[in-house]
């Protein structure tokens, strides 16, 4: 039977060793498998250069063993301690400002700083040759949380010499790099890559592919910082899977690069603080949903995720009651603890791990609930995830199979529409977020592709939005693709040195090879185009295009071209608001064949393995008869409440 497991993050130094059998033992009986434990411990680990005291973490990982749980083991380089840091200054990152961050929280060193790396491989090789072969030890997690705080961009002088080393690996001469950078304009043409800065201090605008390279740059630096950890950890502890745990809404390095050097991809989901920080929307459905969570917001990252390391994920962090960290943190609805749980286990996840065990009562995180309270009674999201144990238990839950529709995705995008968004409105990530939302309201189950090496074949409606530059393997297989592939807006815009195509975009194979996009305009919050003959409009980004009228599938109501296709091609000249995403994905979807329904805001849908499962983001009781799903109920029933949670068979 697939893994399906919950697992709880534990902190063993954070209190007296006489609590750790206690605990491990209500772990095991709450129904918790997995216990993710030392990712922060370097002092305690290290707490001199070279004085190592593992014994006691030894003996944490004998008593969570003991009692029969499994560890995940974190190494610690997330938070090196202060005589590190004391030894190498410089190790320290330097944010946009030029300001160096400070010793005193987490995350302060540089990925490109050499020493460090040195100092993480011996860490991680002297954790590894100790318990590398523990039985108590199922997994390992690298690091933690790369990027957060905004620190997978470092403009120290440790990033400006691996920059510089990188520049001449990929251009091989100066005068190579100013024509890529088309550095003739405004006269920054370089003599040497050693007159190289970084693109922090420019007086205005600095060119937008020396932008593009250091973002490339750095991705790269922390791929390869993860992949030092991986290497080690396999050496020493074969057969245990490497883990890292991705943040939410985090696209300042490639995933799916970091992710080819895992064995699972996890991530960390904190649902209210998406919703109040990151969701792009309106105050009311903000409000509505201030307990819940946006319904689409977590079940987008599950599908990215889960494409980021063939298939296999986790939840390593699942919140369980209110957190500390966003601008207002309000309680979970009754039943969200346990809704969020088994949405994750919709869409694949092995195991569901919460943050935290025990609310700790001190430092930065004391407002951050835990399972239980900081006094060791159980805190509401406790009695949650136990009622999630005892049902995983009596069901058989089949993985997901492929899914109903593909979007293809590229961290590249995501860069280069934040280096040049023309429009203060335009994200990446906002554009995709539009168009996975309708294919949610659909009834539809998404899955997610690499852009750089997808295969959309299997697929009969995929869509790749935003896409920056066209990888070449991927035009040609959309030349030949079988199915509905609806391209746009701003897709194929520029080539990987962020120029203009001199064809101009979208630069799409026959039939519609002759399509030229000859203007855009970005459009401000109170202006939108409406379409002709159908509900919504285009919002933020708007192309005007040349192509014959014999393609021309849907206008706007000024005349323009709005929506063309050609064989099984299609392309959307601008980014559409809620009711013209969902218009125009009901048509494109019923055209290959798909039966598609009109859910509620709060209802949402995931299929896998010829199960449906349904969850009640709302705040009112629904009938899910009423909106065309039934069949045999294996969990819950036709009338599901408010964080309501229901499994059919079809």
């Amino acid at each position: 039977m697939p893994v399906r497991a919950l697992g709880v993050c534990y902190y063993p130094e954070h209190w007296p060793e006489d609590w750790w059998a206690e605990d491990a033992r209500r772990m095991a009986e709450t129904g918790i498998s997995f216990v993710r434990i030392g990712e922060f411990a370097w002092s305690r680990l290290e707490p001199v250069r070279g004085r190592f005291e593992f014994d006691w973490l030894e003996r944490a990982v004998e008593t969570l063993h003991g009692a029969g749980l499994k560890v995940v083991l974190g190494t610690p380089t997330a938070t090196p301690p202060k005589w590190l840091v004391d030894e190498m200054p410089d190790m320290l990152p330097v944010g946009e400002d030029g300001r160096g961050r400070g010793f005193g929280s987490r995350r302060h060193y540089d990925f490109s700083h050499e020493g460090y790396r040195t100092e993480c491989a011996r860490i991680v090789e002297a954790l590894a040759r100790r318990f590398g072969t523990h039985p108590g030890i199922a997994a390992w997690q690298t690091d933690n949380e790369y990027a957060c705080h905004l620190t997978a961009l470092s403009y120290s002088p440790a990033a400006l010499h691996g920059f510089r080393d990188w520049l001449g690996r990929k251009y091989q001469s100066p005068d190579a790099l100013n024509r890529a950078w088309g550095n003739v304009f405004w006269s920054m043409e370089y003599g040497s890559f050693e007159e190289i800065e970084l693109p922090n201090a420019a007086l205005t605008e600095p060119a937008p592919a020396h932008v593009m390279d250091f973002r490339r740059y750095s991705s790269d630096s922390v791929v390869s910082f993860n992949r030092l950890q991986c290497d080690i950890i396999r050496r020493f502890s074969p057969g245990r899977d490497v883990i890292h745990n991705f943040m939410g809404r985090t696209l300042s390095f490639d995933h799916f690069a970091l992710g080819a050097d895992l064995d699972v991809s996890s991530w960390d989901s904190y649902p209210l603080g998406f919703l109040d920080q990151w969701a792009h929307r309106d105050p009311d459905f903000k409000a509505e949903f201030a307990r819940a969570g946006d319904p689409d917001l977590q079940a987008m990252h599950h599908d990215l995720y889960r494409a980021t390391s063939n298939g296999r994920w986790w939840i390593m962090e699942q919140q369980p009651g209110p957190v500390n960290w966003a601008p207002h943190n309000p309680a979970p609805r009754d039943g969200m603890v346990r809704l969020w749980t088994w949405e994750a286990f919709a869409h694949g996840a092995e195991v569901v791990s919460y943050f935290r065990w025990r609310q700790v009562p001190f430092a930065q995180e004391q407002m951050h609930a835990g399972l239980l309270r900081p006094d060791s009674v159980p805190a509401p999201g406790h009695g949650e995830a136990a009622a999630v144990a005892r049902e995983i238990a009596g069901l058989d839950l089949p993985m997901p199979e492929r899914a109903d529709v593909a979007i293809l995705f590229d961290y590249p995008s995501a860069w280069a529409w934040t280096t040049q968004p023309q429009g203060r409105e335009f994200e990446y990530f906002r554009l995709v977020v539009d168009l996975y939302r309708a294919l949610r309201r659909l009834g539809l189950s998404v899955d997610f592709l690499n852009a750089k090496s997808a295969d959309p074949s299997p697929y009969r409606l995929v869509l790749a939005p935003g896409l920056f530059a066209w990888p070449q393997s991927l035009r040609e297989k959309l030349a030949t693709f079988d199915g509905i592939a609806l391209v746009g807006p701003r897709s194929g815009s520029r080539d990987e040195n962020f120029v203009i195509p001199p064809s101009l975009p979208p630069g799409l194979p026959a039939p519609l090879d002759a399509l030229k996009v000859t203007r855009v305009e970005t459009l401000p919050p109170n202006l939108t185009v409406p379409m002709e003959g159908q509900a919504g409009a285009f919002q933020i980004w708007r192309e005007m295009l040349e192509v014959a009228d014999a393609h021309v599938l849907r206008r706007s109501a000024d005349g323009e071209a709005a929506l063309v296709g050609g064989g099984s091609l299609r392309y959307l000249a601008g980014w559409p608001d809620e009711a013209l995403a969902f218009g125009l994905l009901k048509d494109l979807a019923e055209e290959v064949g798909f039966p598609v329904l009109d859910l509620p805001a709060g209802l949402r849908l995931r299929r896998a393995g010829g199960l449906t499962y349904a969850f009640n983001y709302g705040g009112k009781a629904v009938r899910l008869s009423q909106h065309g799903i039934a069949g045999n109920f294996r969990l819950g029933s036709d009338d599901l409440p408010p964080s309501g949670v229901a499994i059919l068979e079809a």
